[in-house]
């Protein structure tokens, strides 16, 4: 267990930083939290082909759990409401899972094939989900989430949609960007933690 650590406690703070940077907007459409979540993704690739599928699985329920407590914080904080710490945590686990299912599946493909495979499924998951969940008038607003169904231009160019539709959307491209950089930092880590692994 001692050696997933690193996993465990890297995962941990990316989900607690993306909590605290989602309240920070860039631009009309995104948050600091866009470009700090995605990183979570590499991180589950990177255990699940280090050390295996079950100690990605781990490490996803150790983010879970700091999400869950993230979430508790903002609570309290009066920052969330029940129905977007939610959104967030079905989010998570459901693309987290589903990114070490498709991983699995491909680990014997070319080394990038299955990095970015899952990444691009959680990825799709994790962004229909949470903002679906989070955001459409689908389930009923709140005070903190009937701003999102405002109609406006799609990305400010586009067809008229929800809000939410835009913001969903830009976060989505943010992490397909994300998805294609993290290639290389997943072939570096990975070499140099198997590397580690074969000299003890």
């Amino acid at each position: 267990m001692t050696r997933f650590l690193p996993g465990i406690i890297a995962m941990a703070a990316i989900v607690a930083a993306s909590n605290v940077l989602v309240q920070f907007t860039v631009g009309d459409w995104l948050t600091w939290g866009a470009f700090t979540y995605p990183i979570a993704f590499l991180v589950t690739d990177v255990m699940n082909r280090v050390y295996g599928a079950q100690a990605a699985r781990r490490v996803v329920l150790a983010g879970f759990v700091a999400g869950v407590a993230c979430s508790l914080v903002a609570a309290g904080l009066q920052a969330t409401t029940l129905r977007i710490a939610v959104a967030s945590g079905t989010a998570f686990l459901v693309a987290q899972m589903a990114d070490v299912v498709v991983f699995d599946a491909l680990r014997d493909g070319r080394w990038w094939r299955a990095p970015l495979a899952s990444t691009l499924v959680g990825s799709a998951l994790d962004t229909a989900l949470f903002f679906g969940i989070a955001f459409s008038a689908v389930l009923p607003a709140d005070a903190n989430t009937g701003w999102a169904n405002e109609a406006v231009p799609l990305l400010g160019q586009g067809p008229v949609g929800a809000l939410w539709v835009s913001l969903a959307l830009a976060d989505w491209l943010v992490k397909l960007s994300l998805a294609l950089l993290a290639l290389v930092p997943f072939r570096m880590i990975v070499r140099n933690l198997l590397r580690g692994r074969a000299e003890c």
